[in-house]
């Protein structure tokens, strides 16, 4: 009967000291706010990678820096004035977890090279299947961690604005869409 009591306390000491994963992320951007829903058990380095921006306030002050209507709004990684902030290492890329890249959802932005992730992500604007791994060229796709379940109407808002060429990038809008704050709501 001891053994049972032991393995009990070991199992509750185990969970207690696992570290608790932010759930849900409020995004607040001059247009209104986004929460983000976040899929720790689906994409678990991804949403430790996003959510240790988070609470190192990397996103607070950036924009959506690349804005396409009908594929997808860009942000966490230019200052309004499109200077690139530091990041810290890549990640491992997480796009064969189950998830698509289905409107609403919400992916890492990456270069050509799968594991290049960092502090960039993207929101869809519609079903972008071709960005799954399992139907893009390269095999790879893009990493889904989460999905947007409030604020979608923000979305919208934010693909419609006028977009042109600025400091060298396309489809930025002329008006910045800063994300003043990037906030936890919920920790498991």
């Amino acid at each position: 009967m001891n053994r049972y009591i032991l393995a009990a306390a070991l199992a509750t000491s185990c969970l207690l000291s696992t570290p608790a994963l932010a759930q849900k992320v409020r995004l607040s951007t001059a247009m209104g706010d986004i929460v983000l829903q976040l899929d720790a058990e689906k994409a678990p380095k991804t949403v430790a990678n996003f959510v240790q921006y988070v609470k190192a306030g990397q996103y607070n002050g950036t924009v959506f820096h690349r804005v396409i209507d009908g594929f997808m709004i860009q942000g966490g990684g230019m200052t309004p004035d499109m200077e690139e902030k530091p990041t810290r290492a890549p990640i491992p890329l997480e796009s064969k977890n189950g998830l698509s890249n289905q409107r609403g959802t919400v992916a890492m932005a990456r270069t050509q090279v799968p594991d290049s992730a960092t502090g960039q992500f993207f929101i869809n604007l519609a079903d972008n299947n071709r960005l799954d791994a399992a139907n893009s060229p390269d095999g790879n796709g893009y990493a889904v961690f989460g999905k947007v379940t409030e604020g979608m109407d923000v979305v919208d808002k934010i693909r419609a604005v006028p977009t042109g060429n600025k400091a060298g990038h396309q489809n930025v809008p002329q008006t910045p869409i800063l994300i003043k704050k990037a906030t936890i709501l919920s920790e498991k």
